[in-house]
């Protein structure tokens, strides 16, 4: 019974230890994950170790490039790099794995896990963990709400627009078909009427010009539901390389006039008026202060009998009312300043986004996955005798871009 009331206590100061060292931000697992090292002059701090972070960043680059998790494994297999606990065994570090036979046999869950762990963007993340008792080591995982961030704690190996995209394509996993053929358009096309993604059809008979897209809703339901949307993967392919190629030149020669387009204020101007905003802001909370300071002084003068009830509830009642008032600019100025801020990054991003793309030849997956987010399919139109088809693209940071608004553009007009 001592035995045990020593090793509830030893575990209850333990966690104490391990919860206060969390909530500074230190680092609490005592390995850095894959790609990183622990600094030499700083043990608490960790670096960037180049040999493995050159592997982290091609894993990225080939999720980006269409790849899942089992195809990435082969590559790296193939390509004979040695598995993360061959490389930390070979430089010294702990391991908890045995090594396999073959060094350089990954499997997907381990690519799977560096996909998705975000201390690869620079950040600090803790309690993702926890045992539920000092009698088990097994570990269950937090919910995502009772974890905590610290971010940019460390330099990120990948930055935060490849990070979230990457984790956009992950959760449209894209399975090959019984042909083993894959398409770089799968879980990104979608229907324009009922918003579900297309299936991509194929067979071992077909040329490449016969693989299409059909509507999943209109396959599984009927279409009744919703009519059939189908497009050729041909077809879909040449009109969002050419809708690229319009937007890059469009945006790159008239990047003022898309800005200004896009509702962005010129950098001057969007500084003066955040500036004005934050300076409106500052004095909202030095008066919500004050009247603070006010209103217990009033108070204090009402105990006192130097203020009259009356005058003290006339008083207190307008102080109330104005402090309302400017809570609720406050919040007003903060989303303001807030959407301004995140849509002059985000267009911002979406140019320099565009310059790395200027000589773009063809359509691949990398460019595909990094610009574009989701490409919709309309009903096909035969009114006039001839097969029309609409597509609309969801660009990355952006969204659809109006054809009015990139046709001012092209006509070099401010829109």
């Amino acid at each position: 019974m001592f035995n045990e009331w020593y090793a509830k206590d030893t575990s209850k100061k333990i966690r104490a230890v391990m919860k206060s060292k969390g909530e500074a931000g230190e680092h609490l697992c005592s390995n850095p994950p894959y790609g990183y090292m622990k600094d030499p002059d700083n043990k608490k701090h960790w670096i960037v170790d180049e040999e493995a972070a050159k592997v982290v960043r091609r894993i990225f680059r080939l999720c980006l490039e269409g790849y899942g998790p089992t195809q990435i494994a082969r590559i790296l297999k193939e390509e004979k790099i040695v598995t993360p606990t061959v490389y930390f065994m070979q430089n010294g570090r702990a391991t908890r794995n045995a090594p396999q036979n073959n060094p350089c046999r990954w499997s997907a869950e381990t690519v799977t896990f560096i996909l998705e762990r975000p201390e690869y963007q620079g950040h600090t993340v803790n309690f993702k963990t926890f045992v539920q008792s000092y009698k088990t080591k097994k570990k269950c995982y937090n919910p995502a709400e009772k974890q905590l961030v610290f971010e940019n704690t460390h330099e990120a190996i990948i930055d935060a627009d490849t990070w979230a995209r990457v984790q956009e394509l992950r959760k449209n996993k894209r399975r090959p078909t019984r042909t083993g053929k894959t398409n770089m358009f799968s879980g990104i096309v979608r229907c324009a009427d009922c918003g579900e993604k297309l299936y991509y059809c194929t067979s071992k008979n077909f040329e490449a010009r016969q693989d299409h897209f059909v509507c999943s809703t209109s396959r599984l339901k009927g279409k009744e539901v919703c009519p059939t949307h189908y497009i050729r993967a041909v077809v879909l392919e040449q009109g969002v390389l050419a809708h690229l190629r319009l937007t890059i030149a469009c945006v790159a020669n008239h990047e003022e006039q898309f800005r200004k387009a896009m509702g962005a204020k010129q950098k001057a101007d969007a500084k003066r008026e955040l500036t004005a905003k934050r300076r409106q802001l500052t004095q909202a909370e030095r008066r919500i202060a004050e009247l603070d300071r006010l209103f217990k002084r009033i108070y204090e003068d009402n105990a006192n009998g130097k203020l009259s009830d009356s005058r003290f509830q006339m008083l207190s009642d307008d102080y109330e009312q104005e402090q309302e008032e400017l809570r609720e600019k406050l919040l007003q100025l903060n989303e303001e300043i807030n959407q301004q801020e995140e849509q002059a990054e985000n267009i911002e991003r979406f140019i320099s986004k565009v310059h790395e793309y200027l000589d773009m030849d063809e359509l691949t997956p990398a460019v595909l996955n990094d610009m574009v987010k989701a490409v919709y399919v309309h009903m096909p139109d035969t009114s006039n005798g001839h097969r029309e088809q609409q597509i609309d693209i969801s660009y990355d940071l952006v969204g659809i871009l109006p054809a009015s608004l990139l046709n001012d553009l092209q006509n070099g007009e401010t829109a």
